[in-house]
């Protein structure tokens, strides 16, 4: 029997990586001899996650292109050349059997020399509105693996699958961890607790809503749960340091989200693809705060998938500073509403996806 190899190519977040690292595992759980090799950018966070997961990754010097006038575009073009050469090399030397794309930077020069060489590739598209390299790629590649409908707008449709978005298998049975998760964060189960998540880099306005409003989260006596990422950490830290007894832990990262997600009671988080599904799967209350900083502003567009949907509550950007604390109190105080949305956003979960996915990789190996 032909031991299959296999490149998957992505990263830049936590967004990208996350269903990457779900893709592999299934792939080695369906056959475990099955060789596995990531190509990242270098200098991004999948250099440092995809190793602790166990893989081996192959950096390449892609960055993105600035879509307003900015010096680092004079760099683009030299390192989008060098990446490709080194694409080739990678794939003439590791010989996989096929390609997969997750998105990120380093999915565009991979996917394009496997195509020039005639190797069958997968794109994973998790957004509701498709990227640019992803678009471009699509026509030649055999699969196009989606989260969302319509997505023929994008790419043809013969090809296209919606499988969802893979999702970390330890969030699909939150319902048991109830009390390992109050003794990991040292909690009080008979206070509310509120998640505030702005993806693995942390987000800006958030931060700064949660912060602007500690008095509030303090006087109510609420248990806040508050991943900063690492660019407002240091500032939270000193900002919640004037408080002399709270209940507000600051975290920079997240370990364990299965146990952040089954001890919340509301959850306050940006709207990217990967954060969406995993929202969906583990069916708690939820406000959104898409970041306007993302090509096709496609953070509003999948938080408008949820809110159409009566699954989710959605604050502008702009407006959160003003609006989120005030919603989120409203929605803690609305029990039924609660239950509304648990319901609602339930329904939307694909929890197999990452084995969907596999079974349209198994299609094209054999």
């Amino acid at each position: 029997m032909k031991s299959y190899k296999v490149i998957i190519s992505g990263g830049g977040t936590g967004g990208h990586i996350f269903p990457a690292l779900s893709i592999a595992r299934a792939i080695q759980r369906r056959d475990e001899s099955i060789e596995i090799l990531f190509v990242g950018a270098h200098d991004r966070m999948e250099m440092e996650k995809i190793p602790a997961a166990g893989y081996k990754i192959i950096g390449l010097p892609i960055s993105g292109f600035q879509r307003s006038f900015s010096i680092k575009n004079l760099t683009f073009i030299p390192k989008l050349v060098i990446s490709l050469m080194k694409c080739r090399s990678i794939i003439k030397t590791f010989n996989p059997d096929i390609v997969i794309g997750v998105g990120g930077f380093a999915s565009g020069p991979v996917l394009k020399v496997a195509q020039q060489l005639k190797i069958p590739t997968l794109i994973q598209e998790q957004n509701s509105y498709a990227g640019v390299t992803n678009r471009l790629l699509a026509s030649k590649a055999k699969k196009i693996c989606v989260a969302y409908d319509n997505m023929n707008r994008y790419f043809p449709k013969n090809r296209i699958v919606n499988t969802g978005n893979p999702v970390r298998k330890d969030l699909q049975d939150i319902k048991n961890k109830n009390k390992e998760a109050s003794e990991y964060f040292n909690l009080d189960t008979t206070k509310k607790t509120i998640l505030v998540i702005g993806g693995s880099l942390g987000a800006r306005t958030i931060n700064e809503s949660i912060a602007l409003n500690l008095d509030e989260f303090i006087r109510k006596d609420l248990q806040v749960i508050w991943q900063t990422g690492k660019f407002f950490f240091k500032t939270a830290k000193e900002e919640i340091s004037r408080y002399s007894k709270h209940n507000v832990q600051v975290l920079e990262f997240i370990n364990r989200m299965d146990l952040a997600y089954s001890v919340a009671d509301i959850i306050i988080s940006r709207a990217g693809a990967g954060t969406i599904s995993e929202l969906c799967i583990v069916g708690k209350p939820v406000v959104l705060v898409p970041s306007p900083n993302v090509s096709e502003d496609h953070q509003t567009k999948n938080a408008k998938a949820l809110v159409e949907k009566e699954s989710a509550i959605m604050v502008k950007d702009s407006e959160a500073r003003e609006k989120l604390l005030n919603e989120t109190f409203l929605l803690l105080n609305n029990e039924e509403l609660q239950q509304q949305m648990k319901d609602n956003i339930k329904k939307l979960a694909k929890p197999d996806a990452d084995e969907q996915i596999v079974d349209e990789i198994f299609k094209l190996l054999k």
